[in-house]
Formats: C-alpha cells, sequence, structure tokens
C-alpha cells in the first residue's frame, strides 16, 4: 500500500526506501527471534468484554518477534465478532504471555488476572501482563511495523530472559 501510494502522489522512491527500511527491520528482529531456544505462548487481546484476540498482522508481528500466537488459526478474521475468545479456551492454552490493548483504554492486568479459572494460567502466575498501546500496533502501517513490532520484541526478549532460554 505504501508503494502504491508513493507512486500516485510521486514520491515513488521514497517510498521504495521507507519500504526497504521497514522490510529490513522485520528482518533483523525475525533472525533475532530464531536464535531463540524457546517461543513463549502468547495471548494478544485487543478488547476484554467480550474478549476479542489479535488481528492478522499483530499474528505476523507476534511471530516476527518470536512467539507463538494462542489463536494464530482466528487471526485471519478480519471481523472482531470471529475472533472473540472464550475464557476457557485461553485458559487451555497456557499462554507464557497476555498482551492487553484495549482499544481506546488503559489495560488493566489486575482486571485480566482476577477472572474465573485466569490464576491457572502461566502469564497470571508469572506476572507476564503486559500492555501495548492501540495506536502503536492495531492500526495497519508503519506504526505497527516500527514501535508495535519493537514493543513485542521486548516483550518476549523480557520473558525470553526471565525463563533462562536464548
Amino acid at each position: 500500500m505504501m508503494r502504491t501510494l508513493g507512486a500516485l502522489v510521486g514520491a515513488a522512491e521514497k517510498a521504495e526506501r521507507l519500504c526497504a527500511e521497514l522490510e529490513a527491520r522485520l528482518s533483523c528482529v525475525r533472525a533475532a527471534a530464531e536464535r531463540r531456544e524457546r517461543k513463549p505462548r502468547v495471548y494478544f487481546e485487543e478488547w476484554d468484554a467480550p474478549m476479542i484476540s489479535g488481528i492478522g498482522w499483530v499474528s505476523e508481528l507476534i511471530a516476527a518477534a518470536g512467539g507463538l500466537d494462542i489463536f494464530a488459526e482466528r487471526a485471519g478474521n478480519k471481523s472482531a465478532t470471529e475472533r472473540i475468545a472464550q475464557p476457557e479456551e485461553v485458559i487451555a492454552a497456557a499462554p507464557d504471555i497476555i498482551i492487553g490493548s484495549w482499544c481506546g483504554k488503559k489495560f488493566v492486568p489486575a482486571k485480566l488476572a482476577s477472572r474465573p479459572g485466569f490464576a491457572r494460567i502461566p502469564a497470571v502466575q508469572s506476572g507476564f501482563l503486559r500492555e501495548i498501546k492501540s495506536t502503536l500496533i492495531l492500526q495497519p502501517g508503519p506504526a505497527a511495523l516500527t514501535d508495535g513490532l519493537d514493543a513485542l520484541a521486548r516483550i518476549i526478549e523480557e520473558w525470553t530472559a526471565a525463563n533462562g532460554s536464548l
């Protein structure tokens, strides 16, 4: 899309440079993630009531940063109603990391942790409940590929360091 927009406004070379820079950043993050021995299971929550899992590009960024999206099979569904998760599914998936990005409101880890049965989830037990602001990751475009990807990579690196894995 950036290449198309660049061509439409007469800035094709500039758009190509930006795309090349973003692709290079993504490749660097992927290469670092591939060196890790263990990939954490990640639950990305876009909304809390109902619980809505991450959209396609978020799932792709989780994978690029070295995580395993527990609802990757749903991520391709553009409609939020097709990505609704039931509490039992999250509990059964046992994510190592939970990331909240509640569009337009602050993620409240204590609220999530207090959900019935969630005390059994490894992420809740270890306290790996993190927030990424929705403006950084839930809008397709450069911010998701820069700030959003960087935030995911930092969270996964933090988890890796805490769990003694490379």
